[in-house]
């Protein structure tokens, strides 16, 4: 049997891309990645694969029981897997560092796929609309993708951004978008791209993204998108939900929890339900307006069919002094529809864009639950940098992530037309 393809994954955040490359049969050899917290979690899960791989996922089940430390996790497993995840900014005064650690996890083998794309705050229309991006840094790391491009010269390479990059422009006026793929050509690749919408490939969210291949060389005349295939799940979102505990508004735990028996096919077919105990089906406190107002929510949900616009809330209520914008700000995650709306970082400032559809329960979602959402596996955990359970960095890694299935079904299409 050949040795799998290696891939390196940039802007890694929470290893959501790289770990549907890794079930489809990829090999990471290093993650690069600024975020402390987003890094740890990189580690243990690299932890994890390395365990299941050598029949001792035991340990990793005990460290999720907190039987034994973050440390003798990572002691239980060669340094090289835990030594791949590189905490960098990446950058000018880093980019060499950066290329010697991956070197040495190289070990003068040839690099196959890189993946990963920067970070989309500078990009997205909503970053736009709140600051003047135009000196955003986060608005070149493009050019530092392309170094590892020029060094590495892989076969292919994947990247992931949203939207906005399509409209984002330059203080030139010059659509950044336009600008990489120049770049991208200059290296020596040849690109394409399309938009994907996650609801198109058994992901139960509505969430687009640009996805962009490069491959190695001039083809013109033949596509070589990997393209993947497409799932009508006939899923509700129900079925990313039942079979967890009900807990309410301030309950729940990080540690693993048991589960329903009975699983959603859903669960089974995408890859998220695990034979491990889930973690992270922690729900945050909420004030006593609030989860008045998410019961308004749900209730107008489920006897109108209709979403909550802030005014229709009674004056007592409406506590916002901007009552002319964000006028969503409380939105249900509907359970009888078969993809709930987008999750992103915002999750982690507050819940009120993501209600649970149970109105017995009377909370937002949990870390878990959006990170069922994004197709994360249930064995998946969010660490932050103390080793603590850290609900705000865990929905903000989710938040921030690409979807698993989607990144696994691209994977394949690549790996079957390599």
């Amino acid at each position: 049997m050949s040795s799998p393809l290696k891939f390196l994954d940039l802007f890694a955040g929470a290893g959501g891309l790289s770990e549907g490359f890794i079930r489809a049969g990829f090999k990471p050899i290093a993650h690069v990645e600024a975020d402390a917290s987003a890094c740890f979690t990189l580690k243990t899960r690299q932890a994890f694969h390395w365990l299941k791989n050598n029949n001792s996922i035991d340990i990793y089940a005990k460290y999720l029981k907190s039987e034994i430390s973050r440390t003798e996790l990572y002691d239980a497993v060669p340094p090289n897997e835990i030594d791949s995840v590189i905490n960098e900014f990446i950058g000018e005064d880093t980019l060499d560092k950066i290329f010697q650690k991956i070197d040495q996890q190289l070990d003068q083998a040839k690099l196959d796929l890189i993946i990963g794309g920067p970070p989309c705050q500078a990009y997205s229309l909503i970053g736009r609309a709140r600051s003047n991006m135009d000196d955003d840094p986060r608005n070149h790391l493009y050019k530092y993708y392309a170094e590892f491009l020029r060094k590495y010269k892989p076969k292919y390479f994947v990247f992931e951004n949203v939207l906005g990059l399509l409209t984002a422009k330059s203080p030139e006026g010059e659509l950044y978008f336009n600008k990489m793929k120049s770049l991208f050509v200059d290296v020596g690749y040849s690109i394409e791209y399309q938009v994907l919408s996650a609801n198109e490939y058994g992901i139960l969210q509505n969430r687009k993204r640009i996805i962009l291949v490069g491959k190695r060389g001039h083809h013109s005349n033949k596509s070589f998108y990997p393209e993947p295939d497409k799932w009508n799940t006939q899923a509700c979102v129900w079925d990313l939900l039942k079979d967890l505990p009900k807990i309410q508004a301030g309950g729940g735990t990080s540690l693993p929890q048991k589960i329903k028996s009975k699983h959603s096919e859903w669960l089974k077919e995408s890859g998220v339900w695990s034979a491990l105990p889930v973690t992270w089906h922690e729900a945050r406190p909420h004030s006593k307006q609030d989860l008045e107002i998410y019961k308004f929510a749900v209730n107008l949900w489920n006897n109108e069919k209709r979403r909550l616009h802030y005014d229709d809330l009674p004056e007592y209520l409406k506590s916002h002094k901007g009552r002319n914008s964000f006028v969503d700000r409380f939105k249900v995650v509907a359970g009888d529809l078969d993809a709930c709306h987008t999750v992103v970082a915002h999750i982690s400032k507050d819940g009120h864009h993501y209600i649970h559809p149970d109105i017995e329960q009377n909370r937002s979602i949990t870390p878990r639950e959006a990170a069922r959402i994004q197709s994360f596996p249930d064995d998946y955990y969010f660490e932050s940098v103390s080793g603590k359970p850290a609900r705000t960095s865990a929905f903000k890694q989710i938040g921030n992530a690409v979807p698993v299935l989607i990144a696994q079904k691209i994977a394949e299409k690549l790996l079957k037309d390599w």
